[in-house]
């Protein structure tokens, strides 16, 4: 198993325990209609490929469903909670009939459970994320942190993907269509005015810029010089220091020495990763 979805497993195994889990495939899983099983209304993935759709149905009509799909009792039958995409294949594959295990939530779990396992099959677009993020936060209540902590991931992360969403309409399309990166759309928020990501993210697309590129073309519209840095970070020591510190914080760090003086710059994006730096700094009151 990759870090990556290791990780995210504390996530999900806090969500649901890995002993009740194991206890409901072997006792708690049963066979449902299909037509009887509608779709979560807060599933957080906004695209699936017909592509993936057909090779899953293909796979399923081969093998069957092998993980069951996880809902919740509904007053008209089941309502779903994870598992759309294997929904969406036993459907084009013509099932009657599918595995599911029964669990009683509330929405925000709802939510939770459905954006958690996306997260660990890679499955959801950084805007996606984006969004279930802040229905989370927003409709919920929960805090960042309360997320971060839900799938397994730090607050500075969930902040950062929070700050897609205040990306210019044509940027977070092109984001979740995958003509450009989480990695392009961050460059392009360095750029206020909406009218001015969109021109810019014609240049990305036309000139096919990457990350590095777009970001240098976003300072020098800005009229941003790159920092002289002859005594920056000069020896093998002030680097790595200065590595130590952007791994402790979590965010950009700019050290420059000049002689026994220097200067040590922290930066910050958004006022949620300023309190969340101030956090780590300072410590909660």
């Amino acid at each position: 198993m990759s870090p990556h979805k290791s990780g995210l497993g504390r996530g999900l195994e806090a969500l649901i325990p890995l002993a009740e889990e194991e206890a409901a495939v072997t006792q708690g899983v049963i066979e449902v209609p299909l037509a009887s099983i509608t779709p979560n209304p807060h599933q957080p993935r906004m695209q699936i490929r017909d592509q993936d759709l057909v090779e899953l149905a293909t796979s399923i009509e081969e093998h069957g469903i092998i993980q069951p799909l996880v809902v919740t009792r509904a007053p008209n039958g089941y309502q779903l909670i994870a598992g759309e995409r294997r929904w969406r294949a036993a459907r084009l594959a013509g099932l009657s009939t599918v595995p599911v295990i029964v669990k009683d939530t509330a929405p925000s779990e709802m939510l939770e459970l459905a954006l958690v396992e996306n997260l660990q099959r890679a499955d959801l677009n950084p805007l996606e994320e984006a969004m279930a993020y802040r229905q989370l936060t927003d409709e919920f209540g929960l805090t960042q942190a309360q997320v971060a902590r839900r799938v397994g991931k730090s607050r500075m992360a969930i902040s950062n993907t929070l700050r897609l969403l205040k990306a210019a309409r044509p940027v977070q399309e092109a984001l979740l269509a995958g003509r450009i990166s989480e990695g392009h759309a961050r460059a392009l928020l360095g750029l206020e005015r909406a009218e001015a990501q969109e021109a810019m993210l014609k240049t990305v697309l036309r000139q096919e810029l990457n990350v590095r590129q777009t970001e240098e073309l976003v300072r020098r519209l800005l009229g941003r010089r790159k920092e002289r840095q002859p005594a920056r970070a000069s020896s093998p020591e002030m680097r790595a220091l200065e590595a130590h510190f952007r791994e402790a914080l979590g965010t950009k760090v700019s050290l420059t020495r000049s002689g026994k003086k220097g200067r040590l710059v922290i930066y910050f994006y958004s006022e949620e990763e300023l309190d969340a730096l101030y956090e780590r700094i300072v410590g909660s009151e």
